[in-house]
């Protein structure tokens, strides 16, 4: 007899059959069966197992919620659910893919998650509840490995992590993206840009994106299309106090356990990004995008066709070299108060030598817009190549004047000169103050997905701002071009604007009447005031009305 169990088991394995083995059915087993093949949810109920912390391996009994997620994955072919922290998020999936690959025959489907390891994991936990499944229940095993399974069906499960390389090649009717949102940013990007095309082709393929928020990235801009019905995704919520068990006190103790700005993160899913961000939180939040206009495959997004008689400027930072950091370029209308981002471009593929003939033709439809790049590394070989062989006239230069350092003036007087800006700790210094102030009291309008998302990832680092590991600060690096360009007196001349002045007399105006009702009338601050940043504000004559 144990012979005979051993040769219809995989590999020794007594809770798995083995291919090639012929199963009778009772009559109660094939309506059994036929409840399971056209029900998930009659499935799951009554032959997935789990493991309890509390009592060991017991019958998966689905939350109400749960069950609602179930009808979703089975009905729809693309699915987004925003989840609270232990709530069952990957149970749930976990076992719609069980009865997805039973039940299914030729059917690929691909695990991916934030590492490796979390992908393993998970399809542990579903070889746990297969290897506790009736033997009758059970296609035969072909392979079980570590990372993956082969049934007899011809139905396989592949366990990854979530990159580009993870699925590339191959052929899957089911994506399952778990905890999407800590993927980083730069693996995100990749991935949706040479993979998720292919997976998501077919007619029949399902994926499923589950994930607790984690700050303003590609998970939030799918869950936010999803909401707006801007994309094919069925977006699922669940609240915490859906949760069974979870009430008031149970939220008091883990507030007291962790902290309201982790509450408010992980269980109220709350799109919070990095407190520690240049632009405040609270204002990024507040930050609405649109889809573009006009949209090319090269990394180009326009959302303001260039008016005749306007004036534009373009920041470009450019990257060392191929498929490191992006060259990035902003375009802004600075016309007239507030001034907006009409156009981005963004692309990590591009040969810096091609650049000159696209920053040319750029500029040129923008109706001449003054240019302005970062020349740290080759920057300024691209700016020569504009200056010297296509004698493009607006390009902004800077002169050299030793403890005042880089000074926008038009390249006169006996100093040294530079086409474009060198990006010193001074620069970045006063162009990050500027813009934060130009954001914040909405003097700058910015409508575009990577720049926002961007804002969301530019940290306090070292004593200065950059991005957060895994994210990248191409973009925002140009706006801190035209913040620190703002607060230069040749800019003025050049556009008739002073936006520094602007935002001084703002503050001016709003300080007084909150003041008023109390009675005060002149405070003093017609030289100079700390604002409550910390930020110190001076005005001097027009000609030298600087920013501090």
């Amino acid at each position: 007899m144990t012979e005979k169990h051993d040769a219809e088991s995989y590999l020794g394995n007594i809770n798995l059959k083995a291919a090639g083995v012929q199963t009778e059915f009772t009559k109660e087993q094939i309506e059994e069966y036929a409840k399971c093949v056209a029900d998930p949810m009659y499935f799951i109920e009554n032959f997935v197992k789990i493991v309890s912390l509390d009592e060991g391996l017991v019958q998966f009994e689905p939350y109400e919620y749960q069950k609602k997620m179930i009808h979703s994955m089975h009905n729809d072919r693309f699915v987004i659910a925003k989840l609270p922290r232990q709530s069952g998020k990957s149970t749930i999936v976990i076992s719609y893919l069980l009865h997805y690959v039973l039940f299914n025959s030729q059917k690929n489907v691909a695990i991916l998650a934030n590492k490796l390891a979390t992908a393993r994991e998970l399809l542990s936990r579903l070889k746990l509840a297969y290897e506790h499944l009736p033997k009758w229940l059970q296609q035969g095993v072909v392979e079980w490995n570590k990372g993956s399974i082969i049934l007899e069906n011809g139905s396989k499960i592949l366990a990854s992590s979530t990159s580009s390389s993870a699925v590339r090649g191959g052929s899957f009717n089911m994506i399952f993206l778990d905890e999407f949102a800590f993927v980083p940013e730069n693996v995100a990007d990749e991935f949706f840009s040479s993979v998720y095309p292919t997976i998501s082709a077919g007619q029949e393929t399902k994926v499923l994106i589950i994930s607790t928020p984690k700050g303003l990235n590609m998970y939030y801009k799918l869950w936010k299309d999803a909401e707006e019905g801007n994309n094919s995704y069925t977006p699922i919520e669940v609240h915490w106090s859906e949760v069974p068990g979870r009430d008031d006190k149970w939220k008091k103790e883990t507030i007291r356990n962790t902290s309201e700005a982790q509450f408010r993160a992980e269980f109220e899913c709350e799109f919070l990004g990095s407190i520690l961000t240049l632009i405040a939180p609270s204002k990024i939040k507040s930050m609405h995008y649109k889809r573009p206009t006009h949209e090319r495959e090269d990394g180009l997004k326009v959302y303001h066709e260039p008016i005749e008689g306007h004036q534009y400027f373009m920041g470009v930072d450019v990257a060392r070299g191929q498929e490191l950091d992006y060259h990035a370029v902003t375009i802004i209308d600075i016309t007239e108060a507030p001034y907006k981002v009409v156009a981005q471009y963004k692309n990590n593929q591009i040969a810096p030598f091609l650049l000159p003939n696209l920053l040319y033709a750029m500029g040129t439809r923008y109706n001449n817009a003054y240019i302005l790049t970062e020349v740290n590394d080759i920057g300024q070989e691209i700016v020569d190549i504009m200056h010297n062989e296509m004698e493009y006239e607006n390009l902004l230069v800077t002169t050299v004047r030793g403890r005042k350092g880089q000074v926008m003036d038009g390249g006169f007087g006996n100093y040294q000169v530079q086409q474009g800006v060198r990006m010193s700790p001074k620069v970045k210094r006063v162009g990050c103050t500027m813009l934060k102030e130009m954001i914040e009291q909405d003097k700058l309008l910015i409508e575009d997905y990577d720049i926002i998302n961007e804002l969301s990832a530019f940290v306090a680092k070292k004593g200065s701002y950059e991005a957060e590991t895994g994210h990248h600060d191409d973009l925002v690096m140009t706006l801190v071009l035209f913040a620190w360009t703002s607060t230069q007196p040749y800019f003025k001349d050049l556009t008739d604007i002073n936006i520094r002045d602007k935002l001084y007399r703002e503050k001016i105006e709003k300080m007084e009447q909150e003041l008023m009702p109390f009675g005060f009338m002149d405070v003093g601050l017609d030289i100079e005031f700390q604002d409550n940043d910390g930020t110190l504000w001076r005005v001097a004559d027009d000609d030298d009305n600087q920013f501090l």
